[in-house]
């Protein structure tokens, strides 16, 4: 007989509650999942709606769990404990291999990285690069993985991080869209766009004054290339970072309707284990990537307007 499908939450919002819980804070589990207080808070309603019950108790600078996120937290916390038993016991630390493993945010891969990627391989060319996407945080110490980039506060344990781009915040739209966009006020009538892990919405309206737009409403996008992507297709206004809009604002395929913008209080860093930092191909990498940041140079091939 086969077995059903399971039908599991995603994977993010169980880790967010599964943290917020265990602190009974929003603030310090994203200081552990290193995303901002917003993402956890997102997500944690995200898995509230999908189950169709709250979790916890939201008190003045206060969480309580309710009955039902008391009963989901320790199945929950042993599922993630046993994961990592599981994992920590499979994996055997290989020889080294003639290649170099990058594990990179898919947004920041797919618009900035992946483009410029020849540019190391004439510049290296005895490194085979394997180029992993994914948005979960690396462990050095286990994960089969030489090199990251991640988007965070770059502050991390026995880690070494460089910096490649600060990051600022503003909205971007399609220019026929962008048009009817007078003031920020004019959002009211638009739908908004979000970023799951960093949605910054509801703090670029306030330091714009604006009132009467609902900063939870519209559409949310798990990946921030996705995201340019539907504001340039006028989907709606998206609330974008600086690096990842670029390439469409240059091309013509989005618009900036106001002017300002919101510094971000994360950055895009590259990293890898200290104690490997000075291997030759990590090394290389490190520089080259450093250096390919430093030239604030144009994408071979920018994206075209939708």
């Amino acid at each position: 007989m086969t077995p059903l499908p399971r039908k599991l939450p995603p994977l993010n919002a169980l880790r967010a509650f599964e943290a917020a819980a265990r602190h009974l804070s929003f603030k310090r589990a994203a200081a552990e999942l290193h995303v901002t207080q917003a993402a956890v808070s997102h997500q944690v309603r995200a898995l509230e709606r999908q189950l169709g019950l709250a979790l916890f108790v939201r008190l003045h600078r206060a969480l309580r769990l309710t009955p039902a996120g008391a009963r989901y937290l320790p199945p929950l916390r042993d599922a993630f404990d046993q994961l990592d038993r599981a994992t920590r016991g499979l994996r055997t630390r290989a020889p080294a291999a003639p290649r170099l493993v990058l594990s990179v945010v898919p947004s920041f891969g797919a618009i900035w990285l992946v483009p410029r990627l020849g540019r190391f391989r004439t510049r290296h060319p005895e490194i085979d690069l394997v180029v992993l996407s994914s948005a979960e945080l690396v462990d050095f110490a286990r994960d089969p993985v030489d090199v990251g980039v991640r988007f965070g506060p770059g502050r991390y344990r026995g880690v070494r991080a460089d910096l490649l781009f600060a990051e600022e915040y503003f909205p971007v739209a399609s220019p026929k869209l962008a048009r009817s966009l007078r003031r920020p006020a004019d959002l009211r009538r638009h739908t908004l766009l979000h970023d799951e892990t960093h949605n910054e919405w509801r703090s670029w309206l306030a330091s714009a004054g604006v009132s009467g737009v609902d900063a939870e409403r519209g559409v949310v996008f798990s990946d921030s290339s996705q995201l340019v992507a539907a504001a340039a297709a006028g989907q709606g206004v998206a609330l974008a970072r600086s690096l990842l809009a670029e390439p469409y604002l240059r091309s013509g395929g989005l618009a900036r309707p106001f002017a300002g913008s919101m510094p971000a209080e994360y950055a895009y860093f590259v990293v890898c284990a200290e104690e490997r930092a000075g291997e030759p191909p990590i090394r290389a990498f490190r520089e080259w990537i450093v250096s390919e940041a430093r030239r604030k140079s144009p994408t071979p091939e920018s994206p075209r307007p939708a």
